[in-house]
C-alpha cells in the first residue's frame, strides 16, 4: 500500500511538475517575469521567493500552474511594476506561443525519456510476438488464411512493445483492416485482416464495441539487442505508436463509437499506478511515459483554457494582425471552464461507477 502511494506521488507530481517546467524555462530563457511557480493548486504548504519569482507546494496535488507577468490583458494594468519588456502580453505572439507550447511538448520529452530509459535498463528493446494457438470458424482470420502455429511479428507496420498492443489494435481498428507480418514454418508473409463482430455481444459491448479476429493466441517476450541509437529510436517510435492510440481513442468517443463510460479520470489513474507498482518499476515508467503522452495530447485539443485554446488564439493573432476580441476570449473562456468542469464530472462519475457498480 505504502510503495502505491508513493508511485502516485512521483508519477502525477513528476508528470505535473515537468509539463510547467517546460513553460517556466522557456518564458524564462525569453526574459518573461515569473510571478509564480506552483505544485498543486490551492492553499501553500511551502514556499521560497528567489528574485521575484515564488516558488511553492500547494495542498491539492491534480494540477500545477506557472504565473507569468502581464499573463492576460486584465492583469497587464495589475504588474505595472514589472518592466513593460517582461510582460508576456507585450511579446509578440509567436514567443507567447512558444511559451504555451513548451508544457505539451515536454510531456512527449518526457515520455521519449522514459521509454529510452526503460529500453537501456533492459539492455534490448522488449517486443512480443503472438503464437496462434486455435482459430475460430468463420472467422477474419480464418478467411484471411491464418493456421494455428503461425506467429504475429508486426501489427500495421509495428513491433508491438507491450503483450496488449495486438488487442488493443484491434479493438480500436472499428472495421479497418490491420497489416500483419506472419510467420510459419521460418518464412514470413504479409497478410491483411478486417475485424468485424463475431456475435451481437460484441457489437452491443458497453462501454465500446469489441470487433475480433477470432484467434485464441499466447503473447511470448522477445528481446531485440540494441545500442545507445536504436534505443532512442525505439522510443521516439513508441511515443509516436502512443500519441496515435490516443489520437485514435478520443476521436473515437467523439464519433460516438465508443460510449462517454469509456472516460476515465484521476481515481483510475491512481488506482492504475498503485496496480503496476506491484508489479515493478519498468511497469510504473511505463504508465508513467503513456500518462504524460495522454497529458501531452490534451492540453494540445483547442478547448479554451487549456494550452491548446491559447495556441489557436495566437494562431489567429499572428493570421489576422490583431489578438482576439476580449468579449469573445472571455466568452471562449467560460466555455471551456463549464466544458472541462462537465468533463471532470463525468470523469469522476465513471470512476466512482466502476468502483461501486
Amino acid at each position: 500500500m505504502f510503495t502505491s502511494i508513493i508511485a502516485v506521488v512521483l508519477v502525477l507530481g513528476g508528470l505535473i511538475f515537468f509539463h510547467e517546467l517546460g513553460h517556466f524555462l522557456v518564458a524564462r530563457s525569453m526574459g518573461m517575469g515569473i510571478k509564480t511557480f506552483s505544485l498543486g493548486f490551492g492553499p501553500e504548504l511551502w514556499g521560497t521567493t528567489r528574485g521575484r519569482t515564488r516558488y511553492k507546494l500547494s495542498m491539492v496535488p491534480l494540477g500545477g500552474y506557472v504565473s507569468l507577468a502581464g499573463e492576460s490583458p486584465e492583469e497587464e494594468a495589475t504588474d505595472e511594476e514589472w518592466p513593460e519588456e517582461q510582460l508576456f502580453m507585450a511579446r509578440p505572439p509567436f514567443q507567447r506561443l512558444l511559451v504555451v507550447l513548451s508544457g505539451p511538448v515536454f510531456n512527449f520529452v518526457l515520455a521519449w525519456l522514459l521509454y529510452w530509459c526503460v529500453f537501456m535498463g533492459l539492455g534490448h528493446v522488449p517486443v512480443f510476438e503472438y503464437e496462434v494457438k486455435e482459430v475460430l470458424d468463420g472467422s477474419p482470420a480464418l478467411l484471411a488464411g491464418i493456421q494455428p502455429g503461425d506467429i504475429f511479428t508486426e501489427v500495421n507496420g509495428d513491433t508491438p512493445y507491450t503483450p496488449d498492443t495486438l488487442q488493443l489494435s484491434v479493438l480500436l481498428s472499428q472495421d479497418t483492416p490491420l497489416d500483419f507480418l506472419v510467420l510459419r514454418d521460418g518464412q514470413s508473409f504479409a497478410t491483411s485482416i478486417t475485424p468485424g463482430f463475431l456475435s451481437e455481444e460484441d457489437r452491443t459491448s458497453d462501454p465500446m464495441p469489441m470487433p475480433k479476429i477470432g484467434v485464441f493466441f499466447q503473447a511470448r517476450p522477445a528481446e531485440r539487442p540494441l545500442g545507445m541509437t536504436l534505443g532512442a529510436v525505439a522510443a521516439a517510435d513508441k511515443c509516436m505508436d502512443a500519441i496515435a492510440q490516443t489520437g485514435k481513442s478520443l476521436l473515437l468517443i467523439v464519433q460516438g463509437k465508443v460510449s462517454a463510460k469509456a472516460v476515465g479520470g484521476p481515481i483510475m489513474i491512481v488506482q492504475e499506478v498503485g496496480t503496476r507498482a506491484q508489479s515493478g518499476l519498468i511497469d510504473v515508467l511505463l504508465l508513467a511515459a503513456f500518462i504524460s503522452i495522454n497529458l501531452g495530447f490534451l492540453n494540445l485539443l483547442p478547448i479554451p483554457v487549456l494550452d491548446g485554446g491559447h495556441i489557436f488564439f495566437f494562431l489567429y493573432e499572428m493570421a489576422r494582425g490583431k489578438a482576439v476580441n476580449d468579449e469573445f476570449r472571455r466568452f471562449a473562456t467560460y466555455l471551456g471552464i463549464t466544458f472541462l468542469l462537465g468533463l471532470m464530472l463525468l470523469a469522476f462519475y465513471n470512476d466512482l461507477y466502476r468502483i461501486f457498480a
